[in-house]
């Protein structure tokens, strides 16, 4: 009701258009019961009437056309200007922009850390604002630059990344959070740092300062650090080494040519963040990786409760493999060898589904990554399938930068119909969330084949421009069925001139040698008479 009647706030610039409607349908109705309760018409009342229902028929339409373009407009200022959350303007934009489609969405819980996972992100937030990442606070204990010594602050450039992914506009946010100063006395000190440290001071704890920064920031989701506790992530190596270090771990394994046998945390008894279980808990799909197997996904795993409270959950669960291994980490890794360590570090019945890419990657970029050791994950699927996981292929690779990252549209969009499946499945096909999500895919898939079309379109244009030779004329029926007849009739032209111009040239030849015999015959007829 609330809702309702802040459409007749004087912001909204919406009543003069219902007015202009009630004014129409009045003179309408005036018009049809002068009709009706008129017993003979004369040439004026008929006039009237026809006038009457002209001018009230009118103001109904320009009121309904007024009142969609104000609706419009609305959107449009609502979507691109930042309010106060105290002003009208704060109620309009969420009366307007407020879209069922995200806020019934699904509850899609992602847990891993870098850049993996914040792709992932960015496609979903199209889809729900039900979003929570689930991320370590990277490099725990290893003070790294003069912002973190200044502000005695944990590095956090995961919850960071997050907070970006799930920006209403990620690049403006991403220029904004990690921004260094140049200059004064934050010289050298990153924005973001500086942000949540501020954050941290106002709401007391870290847990609270990310939540509020939710609202602050106009985040679609929220981003939860798995714990607040202080830890360290090891590895034990195959030949027996010990690694304390996570970022020492890939240099280690690689110096030392052998493999990651585990991975845990000391302390082994850290406690999750508040929110962290509940997530889990309320969600109806679990999202895992992608992100580096052994320093970014793994280790959320093993904090206490973690995958217990996965693993009970009757949510979706669905692992994203990586798309290019990780030297140090995962060499010579298969999807089925990723798998193998999650379920080995977390217990069976964590993964129901894995995504893996299918897609074509440039050459050049697969060299690249060659030499930094790195190749394509293979995806071996009868040793997938026979851990009861169902394998989900889609062409998932797109190139950014030097790095190849899984497509945010598509990733999501194969997620998202996977969600809708298991609706289906459970037979809830008139479920307001698989009609709104449904309706969602159709729309995009009808927005990916225009796209589509039109590249395929700009590609023929420019290959026909480049390649004049290639241009073709457009025929006729006829000459479409009588082709080889035709081809067949030009090229016996095309004998029968070669043959003339052979026969030309062997005339002139021979008349050539006639008019030489000719010429000797004469001169030495001269000659005998003069010798007499």
């Amino acid at each position: 009701m609330k809702n309702f009647l802040n459409w007749f706030k004087n912001s909204t610039k919406i009543k003069r258009w219902m007015f202009l409607i009630l004014v129409g349908i009045v003179l309408t109705c005036f018009g049809f019961s002068k009709v009706l309760s008129s017993d003979r018409l004369e040439l004026g009342d008929l006039l009237q009437i026809i006038i009457t229902f002209v001018a009230g028929f009118t103001c109904f339409v320009l009121g309904i056309v007024y009142i969609q373009r104000r609706n419009l407009e609305l959107l449009i200022e609502t979507n691109n200007i930042n309010v106060d959350a105290s002003g009208d303007n704060n109620e309009l934009k969420n009366l307007v922009s407020k879209n069922p489609i995200y806020e019934r969405g699904p509850n899609i819980v992602v847990i891993g850390g870098g850049n993996g996972i914040n792709n992932i992100l960015k496609g979903l937030k199209n889809y729900t604002s039900n979003l929570t990442a689930i991320v370590p606070v990277s490099a725990y204990g290893r003070p790294s630059s003069a912002s973190i010594k200044e502000l005695k602050l944990n590095p956090v450039d995961d919850i960071k990344s997050s907070i970006v992914a799930l920006s209403p506009n990620s690049e403006y946010m991403n220029s904004l959070i990690n921004y260094t100063f140049t200059d004064g006395k934050l010289k050298n000190l990153n924005f973001g740092d500086v942000y949540l440290y501020v954050m941290q001071k106002i709401y007391g704890d870290f847990t609270s300062s990310i939540e509020k920064t939710s609202s602050i920031l106009s985040m679609v989701g929220k981003v939860l650090p798995v714990t607040l506790d202080e830890m360290n992530i090891c590895a034990e190596l195959q030949d027996g080494t010990v690694v304390k270090e996570k970022s020492k771990i890939a240099e280690t394994v690689s110096n030392k040519v052998t493999k990651i046998n585990r991975v845990y945390i000391n302390p082994s008894n850290c406690r999750t963040a508040p929110g962290v279980l509940e997530a889990i808990q309320n969600a109806d799909a679990i999202i895992i990786g992608p992100g580096s197997l052994y320093t970014n996904v793994i280790p959320n795993l093993l904090i206490k409760n973690v995958a217990k409270t996965i693993r009970e959950s009757k949510a979706l669960k669905i692992y994203i493999s990586n798309i290019m291994t990780e030297p140090g980490q995962t060499d010579d890794y298969d999807v089925s060898d990723h798998i193998n360590s999650i379920l080995e570090h977390s217990g069976e019945g964590i993964i129901d589904f894995c995504i893996s890419d299918v897609g074509e990657i440039v050459p050049e970029y697969i060299r690249k990554y060659n030499l930094m050791g790195s190749d394509i994950v293979n995806i071996d699927t009868s040793n997938v399938r026979g851990k009861g996981i169902r394998l989900i292929k889609g062409e998932l690779a797109v190139a950014e930068g030097n790095y190849i990252r899984h497509d945010p549209d598509k990733t999501a969009k194969l997620i998202i119909e996977l969600i809708c499946s298991d609706l289906r499945f459970k037979d809830k096909h008139n479920d307001e969330q698989y009609m709104l999500l449904n309706s969602k895919l159709k729309e995009e898939n009808k927005k990916a084949k225009t796209t589509k079309k039109k590249g395929k379109r700009f590609k023929e244009n420019k290959k026909l421009k480049n390649n004049d030779e290639n241009k073709t004329k457009r025929t006729s029926k006829f000459s479409n069925k009588y082709k080889e007849r035709i081809e067949s009739i030009k090229e016996s032209e095309k004998t029968r001139l070669e043959n003339i111009r052979i026969h030309e040239k062997a005339k002139e030849m021979i008349d050539e040698e006639e008019q030489k015999a000719k010429e000797k015959f004469l001169k030495e007829t001269y000659n005998k008479k003069e010798k007499k």
